[in-house]
């Protein structure tokens, strides 16, 4: 008799709470939120934690995001891939290590002399990173902008971009537009406001930015984007309802992220 089979692909800090890189589950028609709690149960006891919270579920190379979220049901013979999303730093500097890609993340407070071509001057001086800017009011909270980052590593490592570049794919999803001038139109910097600068590269070459930066960095996440957002991209209490998770309003906008493609 054939048996019904998941393989479940573990990466990163996922493989340490397993011992292993792979698993094989005698199971199928399964929600991945039935998966991941049928995993914390096989977790030995010796191990570290797996956050659930905190990794990103992709189904046979499609992140879950841009399908059912965590009611997506798995199928057999389905490769469901755990990518742990690592997080820490201070106030204004944030880390994100992500399919083993280092990305640190600094507020800016606006000021008179910063365009988009500040951005280009730190592109020539820092040739080894890469950098992207986004005006802070596109950005909900710690959750929506990890999230979003790791849509575009996923698209980054499975060759499936937006746009030919990785930091314009990153402009577009928090945009929610497949039009890259419309992006850089409403997403990017603007006068007299507060950016979010998103940096990838190894932590020698990011430290010497933030040492640049630090002077005009700020607090992240003080001011609260919600009601930007909703009435930007037409969000109606109504649709927030119906969505039983603890972050509705990021989770919506990843999902419209997603499914850019």
């Amino acid at each position: 008799m054939i048996k019904n089979m998941i393989m479940i692909k573990l990466v990163g800090g996922a493989k340490k709470s397993f011992s292993t890189d792979k698993l094989k589950i005698e199971k199928s028609d399964i929600s991945i939120q039935e998966l991941l709690d049928l995993l914390l149960e096989l977790k030995p006891t010796n191990t570290p934690e797996l956050d659930i919270e905190n990794i990103l579920i992709a189904i046979n190379g499609i992140d879950s995001s841009a399908m059912e979220g965590k009611m997506t049901k798995i199928k057999n013979d389905d490769v469901v891939s755990i990518i742990p999303i690592i997080h820490g730093g201070s106030d204004d500097r944030l880390f994100f290590n992500i399919s083993k890609k280092l990305i640190q993340v600094i507020e800016i407070k606006s000021q008179n002399n910063i365009d988009v071509t500040y951005i280009d001057k730190l592109r020539k001086k820092y040739p080894k990173i890469k950098l992207q800017a986004i005006s802070s009011n596109f950005v909900l909270n710690n959750y929506h902008l990890r999230k979003i980052l790791s849509l575009s590593v996923y698209s980054y490592d499975s060759n499936n971009l937006l746009s030919n570049k990785f930091e314009m794919d990153i402009l577009m999803r928090f945009a929610i537009s497949s039009q890259i001038s419309d992006a850089i139109n409403f997403v990017g910097i603007k006068p007299k406001q507060n950016f979010i600068l998103i940096a990838m590269g190894n932590k020698k070459i990011l430290d010497p930015l933030y040492a640049e930066l630090s002077e005009i960095s700020v607090k992240m996440f003080s001011k609260n984007n919600a009601s930007f957002l909703k009435k930007y991209f037409k969000i109606s209490d109504k649709q927030l309802g119906v969505i039983s998770t603890k972050n509705p309003l990021a989770d919506i906008l990843l999902e419209k992220a997603a499914i850019l493609l």
